[in-house]
Formats: structure tokens, sequence, C-alpha cells
């Protein structure tokens, strides 16, 4: 019989939050600038892709769970496939095929992991991924995919790869893992405080101030749970609704980093202030053309949270938590709608949502699985997409030899949630990627390609704007923006 390993709790939760609406598989494309051939993607993910024993193995079940057990029958070939676009290819049937392919399931009777290889994409090749969330979460699923690329075009393959994820970890730590990373650092330290007065036999009345700052983050934890629970279902638009069998992706052309950072630090909001404002500027401007009334509306999002500790940067497994973030599609003056976003930020700052969505996942992994869709649905119900922001390399990345032009990545959604937006910068460009539920959106490209439109009417404004760095750059923001918004009301009524 060959060896198995008990899965944990929360991949356990991720594997069982399948369904045939919603698959829990994360999906990433690299557009390549000439092409990959089968031959060397084979070598390349022998020597860094398989150096994880989880990706040769395949999970099981039997009544006391589930497990992951190594596949008797593992073939590498198995997992590559080869297609080629139609025609003169272009942009738009390789978004129908990466929609076809994000709207297929997975094999369950070997390890669950695909890569296809698309020919014929604008003079080179794309590279296609697929995996099962229960593998691991998006945030360590982007440094295994990282640990396969090169740096610079002859730099030699690395059969182990133990050096490529440590030098990389602290570069590349995203929005919310900065965010969150007092509220990391604080559960790892209270673990490892709590570890040690066990270990010294020491009891927690010796060191009141100590048991008093415990109650503190306990009773915080506790109210964390209570107000994530009581947060009302979010408003019904068109990105709610029945889901279907269907997914339907679409990504931007890209955005100069550096004009964002530069709107950014030209009104006193950062880089994902910005960004996160064109999203919802993008949603907004779409949902008002469908015929919804969103005026003043904020919807919210669920934000994946880096909670794994540094030193396994590059492991598998879901170490991550959820945050709920508003996002105000109902307003539509630029300016105004990145001060939203920059005091919804700040409101998150220090909260323990990811650490609660954590803990509440390991419970309902261990619960009857009835029990787990009952949770799924009720939270799920509180968000109407998911957001993943990932901050990549600055310089150009090679994948066996062939240079890397582009990069998305979409991860799953839950329960009743059918929309997904990614955001990921790469080589002083930004882009954003859309894969949604084609019975709420059919036409992703509709809302792809009002991102771009929404950071130009910003960058605009603050080009026309005179900001003086000794002032308050939030309060001329405001200012400016109800001049903004007078002047329009007063344009309406001539």
């Amino acid at each position: 019989m060959a060896s198995r390993e008990r899965m944990t709790a929360v991949d356990t939760a991720w594997l069982r939050m399948d369904r045939p609406d919603n698959l829990m598989m994360i999906t990433g494309i690299m557009i390549l600038r000439d092409n990959l051939e089968f031959a060397e993607l084979k070598s390349l993910l022998a020597k860094r892709f398989l150096r994880f024993r989880r990706f040769m193995q395949r999970v099981t079940s039997d009544f006391s769970g589930h497990y992951w057990e190594d596949d008797p029958d593992f073939d590498l070939d198995n997992h590559i496939h080869r297609l080629a676009l139609p025609g003169k290819g272009g942009r738009d049937s390789l978004e129908a095929l990466v929609s076809d392919l994000a709207s297929m399931p997975l094999p369950r009777h070997k390890p669950m992991w695909e890569f296809h290889i698309i020919d014929n994409v604008d003079g080179g090749s794309a590279l296609v991924m697929r995996l099962h969330h229960c593998y691991a979460d998006g945030i360590a699923l982007v440094q295994v995919l990282l640990s396969m690329t090169d740096r610079k075009l002859d730099e030699p393959a690395a059969a182990s790869g133990k050096a490529t994820g440590k030098t990389r970890k602290r570069g590349r730590r995203g929005l919310f893992q900065r965010l969150y990373e007092p509220a990391t650092e604080l559960a790892e330290a209270t673990l490892q405080r709590s570890r040690r007065l066990w270990l010294e036999g020491q009891h927690l009345l010796q060191e009141p101030e100590e048991l008093a700052r415990l109650a503190r983050q306990g009773a915080a934890f506790a109210g964390e749970l209570a107000h994530v629970s009581m947060l009302p279902p979010d408003p019904r638009t068109q990105l709610k609704g029945r889901l279907g069998n269907r997914k339907q992706t679409a990504w931007t052309r890209t955005l100069p980093l550096q004009e964002v950072k530069a709107a950014g630090k030209a009104i006193g909001c950062t880089v994902n202030d910005v960004l996160l404002a064109t999203v919802a500027g993008a949603i907004g401007s779409y949902l008002r053309e469908q015929g919804d009334e969103i005026d003043g509306l904020q919807i919210r999002a669920t934000v994946p949270v880096n909670l794994r500790p540094p030193e396994q940067a590059i492991g598998l497994g879901n170490h991550f938590g959820l945050v709920y973030l508003d996002l105000p599609v109902g307003v539509e003056n630029p300016l105004e709608r990145v001060l939203r976003v920059h005091d919804n930020m700040h409101r998150l700052k220090g909260s323990y949502q990811p650490l609660v969505s954590l803990r509440l996942l390991g419970a309902v992994g261990m619960a009857p699985a009835i029990v787990q869709k009952t949770a799924m649905d009720l939270f799920s119900s509180k968000a109407s997409a998911v957001m993943s922001n990932v901050p990549g390399p600055t310089e150009p990345l090679f994948l066996a030899g062939h240079e890397i032009v582009q990069q998305m990545f979409w991860v799953p959604q839950s329960g009743e949630i059918g929309i997904g937006v990614g955001i990921l910068s790469y080589n002083g460009r930004v882009q954003f990627g859309l894969i949604a539920d084609a019975n709420l959106i059919p036409e992703p490209r509709a809302v792809v390609e009002r991102f771009a439109v929404e950071f130009e009417k910003l960058l605009l404004i603050v080009l026309m704007g005179s900001w003086d760095p000794g002032a308050n750059p939030a309060e001329d923001l405001r200012q400016l923006a109800a001049w903004i918004d007078e002047n329009s009301a007063a344009a309406d009524t001539v």
C-alpha cells in the first residue's frame, strides 16, 4: 500500500469547497516572446517544479478523511498538454481558450495540476497553468512559479532551488502582507510565547501583564469574529446571481507602473490606493451601463492576506487569511474614490480578520461537509468579488530561456461569489485581469477595458492640479473633489 499523509484541516476545507459552478482552481498564464518546446518545459518541471514531492501526490479519501498519497502511476507527460490557437491567433482566441481551461475541472485520479503550452500567440507561445487550491494558496504558487524562472537569459537552471525562494521573499511582499505584517508577527509571537511558557512550566498567573495582553488579544479576536459574522449580505447588483458552469477571462493592456506611482505620490496616497480605486471605478462604470442604481454604493471584495512565516516563503499548503475590503463603486469622482479607498484601507490596518478567517477555515475543515457548505455560503454572501494583488519582479524574467512578456493569474471564487480580479505588476508595468461567471458578466472585456480609462481620468486630474508638498494632500484632494462635484452639478443645470 502506498504511503499517505493526512491532509491539513485548512487544505481539506479548500478541497471540499469544489463545486461544479465554482472550481477551486488557480489559473495563471505567461505569454512568451518566442516558442516554448515540449521538451524544454518537461525538463524545467522535472528539475524545479517536482522538487516539491506534493506535486507527485494525488488526493485519496475514505471514511476517516482525506489524504495525500504518492501516485503509483505518476508520469510527467500526463500533466503537459500542447494546443495551438486557430488561424492568426490573437488576444480574442487566447482569452477564449483560457476561459475554456478555467471552466474545466482537473482530473482527481492523478495529482491535480496541469500545464498547457499554447502556440501561435503573437509569434510565440503562452503557458497556462492550472492547479487545485488544496495544494497551495496563490501566494505560495506565485513563489513556486517564480522559482522556475531566471533573471538572465544565460542563468543556469537550479535543481534544488533552495535559495530561490529565500532570496526573493523580502522583496515581493504584497500590499496586504505588509498591511497585516504586525498581525502576523503578533500571532507568531503569541504562539511562541505560549509554547515557551508551557515548556518551562510557568503559570500565566506568574506573569499578569502577559495574561492581560493575551486576554485583550482574545477579546479582540472574538470581537472581530462577531463583527464579520454580523456583516449583512452584499448589495444585489449584476455581480450577484445564480452561477453557471462557465468562466470567462479577460485581461488588460499593461499600464506604466511609474505613472501609477507618480499619481499616488502627488496626492499623498499609495500605489495600491490608486489601483484599487481604478478597479472600483471600472466596476462601477460597468454596473451603471447595465442599469444598476449604485450612487454612493460600496461592495465588498475578499482579499487574501499572507500569514505564512518568512522561513516558509516557498512552502506549499494554505497559510493565508481573508479580509473584507469595501470598494466604493458608486463614487464617480475619481479623486473622492481614491480618498474612500485610502480611508477604507486605513480602517483595516491591524484588524484580526485574516487570523479569524484562517482559524474558521481550519474549524470547518474538521467539521462535516454540510456544516462547511453552510458556513461558506453564509460568508461568501457578504462579498461580490475576490481580489488578489501581487507585486512582481521589476525586471524581465525568462522561462527555459524564453522571455516572459506578460503574466496574469486568477484565484478561485468560493460559495456564491462569481467574480475574481487579479492585479499584477511586472517589469515596470501593471495590468488587471478578470475572471467571471458567464451568467454574471458574459463579456468581461467590457469591464477590463475600463481600467485604463478610469486610471487616465485620475491621472489627468492629478496633472491639472498644483500640489504643495508642504500641504495636507488629503485635504487638498477633498477640496478639489468637492469643487469638481459642484461644477459638474452646475453644468448639468445649464
